[in-house]
């Protein structure tokens, strides 16, 4: 071992992770529905509020806190499969220092583009393909001036910015994926955007299953995602790839899980999967809509 002292900037440079895109957090999930009526119903059950509406399509955006959820019904956004009512994560945008350099070094590390389809009063929002046919935005208008400010009409009379059910805040996406796949969409997230793996040993929730890549955001807006593999006689997943559901955080999960109880909200009590102080799962709506609660507590 070396004994010799390192310098400032060496032990920096040993112990900061790498955000090569000034990451910091999640600004929005969207959903793609066919039945948004009945999406946005789940969701004020767990606390959103309908806030705006977009100038020309079909979407509404949803908020609680700092959580913003788009729900898209418009055209092409719906779901090919009309077997299935269950609303898709169809993209998820991330908060980056600049959107069009964080864009071009995606593209430049292998991403693939999403082509921009803006219309007339709309921003150009850059896009790149994320798992199956999901689309990862960069947005870098979140403080002051936002992206709705220029794409949605508030809804009138509503309060912009209600507040979040006991502190819930977005904690990560869980995401299926196919078969011996893990290694590969571990350097898709540590390549484009500076994830690292956690080691085995560190959890969350109360389904600790595959492996959680950690953000490279500061810890007041860090998120995770978890690869789940298919796991026969376990895990009733099929071999698409997909992201499956959203992970909020909460400094107390048995006082959120009281809370959205109050409101409707039904939690999964099972012998394998049941309400504890480290997490919750809440019952599907839809098809197989579902959250999980993860504890969380930030400053």
């Amino acid at each position: 071992m070396n004994t010799q002292p390192a310098n400032a900037a060496d032990r920096e440079s040993i112990t900061e992770p790498s955000n090569p895109l000034g990451l910091n957090g999640i600004e929005f999930i969207e959903y793609a529905t066919s039945k948004p009526q009945a999406l946005g119903q789940v969701l004020e059950m767990m606390g959103f509020r309908p806030v705006a509406r977009h100038r020309s399509r079909e979407v509404l955006l949803y908020r609680q806190g700092d959580l913003n959820i788009i729900v898209n019904a418009h055209g092409q956004a719906v779901p090919s499969d009309a077997a299935s009512d269950r609303p898709v994560i169809a993209a998820m945008a991330l908060r980056v220092r600049d959107a069009a350099a964080a864009y071009r070094r995606a593209l430049d590390r292998g991403a693939w583009a999403v082509p921009s389809r803006v219309e007339v009063m709309e921003l150009n929002i850059p896009a790149i393909h994320g798992v199956g046919t999901s689309r990862i935005y960069f947005v870098d208008r979140y403080d002051k001036f936002s992206i709705y400010d220029v794409d949605f009409v508030p809804i009138p009379g509503v309060d912009p910015k209600p507040p979040a059910v006991a502190g819930l805040h977005f904690f990560g996406v869980v995401q299926y994926i196919g078969n011996d796949r893990t290694e590969d969409w571990s350097e898709f997230y540590r390549e484009l955007f500076g994830f690292t793996e956690l080691p085995a040993e560190h959890r969350f929730g109360i389904l600790p299953k595959g492996r959680i890549l950690q953000s490279p955001c500061p810890q007041v807006t860090r998120f995770y995602i978890q690869l789940i593999e298919p796991e026969a006689g376990v895990l009733d997943v099929e071999d698409d790839e997909t992201l499956q559901r959203v992970g909020l955080g909460t400094a107390d999960v048995l006082a959120t899980v009281a809370e959205l109880g109050k409101r409707g909200v039904e939690f999964v009590e099972s012998r394998g999967v049941h309400t504890e102080d480290r997490g919750a799962l809440t019952r599907s709506w839809l098809g197989g809509l579902s959250f999980e609660l993860v504890h969380d507590a930030r400053e």
